[in-house]
């Protein structure tokens, strides 16, 4: 008897240890299964989140990496926004250096057709002869040509033909055109400057304009007409302050809208001239020119003064 009790507490104890085994290999098993199953998901989040590490970061280098110099020469009409065009690149890719030098549409044009810089700035259209030995434009903004007086001179129109007549020398008192008896002192760029040949294309003055001063820069043109009593000149649209009076031309005022739309035909295109398509240039060259395509490009066109014209 006792025997079969021992017998049968031995084999509830057996079996109650089996259980317990059974019981352990069960929870050890559906941990594995968890601890498996948060290790797949933590392996996927990992992947997705790396990828969009790697994503940015990848859009980060290119922004830092990209290295080099953009050169450009030419206009001093187009000084204005082409600094902080320059500024706004280098701020965008701080290992990139922009230099720009302001010696005249004429001789920008030169300086990239001689390969001593990356980028031409004119104010004017490329001739034949300069797209011919590999010239091409890009229009990057439109600019009304303003004629503007002393601001003491209360005449605010004329013709084009009184324009015309004034620039030729035949009409050298104010009072011919019904201002006061104040003699006309002839303003203008120098021989070669964009902001001239498109004024004196314009009149039909090519080469025949009788100056008192020939200027430099646009920025000597306004000085010099702001404080010369019974002075005219002409400067770009972006540069107008009110040093100076505006002239309307044949009735109509210089504005973004009129420039724009061509309602005033006293105009032209701003223009990056380099040495063959951008697909030849340095990486560094592309990128700038994507850059002005960009809108953070044209809002800096936009705030320095210059017409957009897309818009």
């Amino acid at each position: 008897m006792v025997d079969t009790e021992a017998g049968a507490d031995q084999m509830r104890r057996e079996q109650a240890g089996a259980n317990k085994i059974v019981r352990k290999r069960k929870l050890t098993l559906s941990d594995m299964l968890l601890y498996a199953m948060i290790l797949v998901i933590g392996i996927l989040a990992s992947q997705s989140m790396g990828a969009t590490i790697q994503g940015t970061s990848m859009e980060t280098v290119q922004e830092t990496t990209l290295s080099g110099t953009v050169t450009m020469a030419g206009s001093t009409s187009m000084e204005t926004f082409v600094n902080a065009l320059a500024e706004g690149f280098m701020n965008r890719y701080p290992q990139v250096i922009v230099t720009a030098e302001f010696t005249g549409s004429s001789a920008g044009i030169e300086a990239v057709l001689a390969g001593s810089v990356d980028i031409g700035n004119s104010s004017r259209r490329l001739r034949p002869e300069e797209k011919a030995a590999g010239a091409v434009e890009h229009v990057v903004a439109l600019d009304g040509i303003v004629v503007v007086t002393d601001a003491d001179n209360f005449v605010g129109e004329l013709t084009k033909e009184q324009l015309g007549e004034i620039y030729q020398g035949n009409i050298r008192n104010w009072r011919q055109v019904g201002g006061t008896d104040t003699a006309i002192v002839v303003v203008g760029r120098e021989a070669g400057s964009g902001t001239r040949e498109t004024f004196e294309a314009f009149l039909g003055l090519e080469d025949t304009c009788a100056y008192a001063n020939e200027l430099h820069s646009t920025g000597a043109v306004m000085a010099r007409v702001s404080s010369t009593p019974g002075a005219i000149g002409y400067v770009s649209f972006e540069v107008l302050d009110d040093t100076v009076s505006v002239v309307a031309i044949d009735g109509v005022m210089p504005t973004e809208e009129a420039i724009r739309e061509g309602l005033y035909r006293l105009s032209r295109p701003y223009v990056m001239v380099t040495k063959g398509e951008l697909e030849k240039q340095c990486e560094t060259v592309r990128e700038f020119f994507l850059y002005l395509d960009a809108e953070e490009g044209k809002s800096l066109l936009r705030r320095a003064g210059g017409i957009l014209p897309d818009e």
